[in-house]
């Protein structure tokens, strides 16, 4: 896919099929996430890419349970749930690990994956719930969750691009 098409058209997905995504894919997608730009190219982010059922979805109620809404699926149904974090110690770290959620939505869609940002990561894994997540991962450090990349092949046809606003772009010449 071109890059310019990938960009313009990549959709957030609230309806994944359960089919699994193969490792190889997965792969793929998860380096591309290594190489979005951090601050002087310290690589603050971490990603945690969860496939196993049962963490996948203690991480969904857990979520659920800080939206206020228990008993949902923020995950949509999502087989693959991808934590970014990111070392509070670096200035940058917010910004790093955000550009690790684009481009790991980016390259989910050129490999014909749906994917979504899901938020409340930072409350996840500022929790006693997180924090003993990270002590069974063996992720040692001061660690901020930055979002959830949520992976899947889509059930349905993408959403349609809203109108973009009319003032988005000022140019100043």
């Amino acid at each position: 896919m071109d890059a310019m098409e990938n960009l313009l058209t990549r959709r957030s997905v609230r309806q994944y099929k359960p089919d699994a995504v193969p490792q190889e894919v997965l792969r793929r997608v998860l380096e591309a996430g290594t190489y979005a730009a951090t601050g002087m190219g310290r690589q603050s982010p971490i990603l945690v890419a969860v496939t196993d059922r049962a963490t996948r979805d203690a991480l969904a109620a857990e979520n659920a349970k800080i939206m206020g809404r228990p008993g949902t699926d923020p995950f949509y149904g999502a087989p693959v749930v991808v934590v970014v974090l990111a070392d509070r110690s670096m200035p940058t770290y917010v910004y790093d690990g955000s550009l690790v959620m684009g481009n790991l939505m980016l390259a989910a869609h050129a490999e014909g994956l749906g994917s979504c940002w899901i938020h409340r990561a930072k409350e996840e894994f500022d929790s006693e719930f997180g924090r003993a997540l990270l002590r069974k991962w063996e992720i040692d450090g001061d660690y901020e969750g930055i979002g959830h990349c949520i992976l899947g092949y889509a059930d349905g046809d993408a959403p349609q691009a809203k109108e973009r606003k009319a003032d988005y772009i000022h140019l100043v010449e």
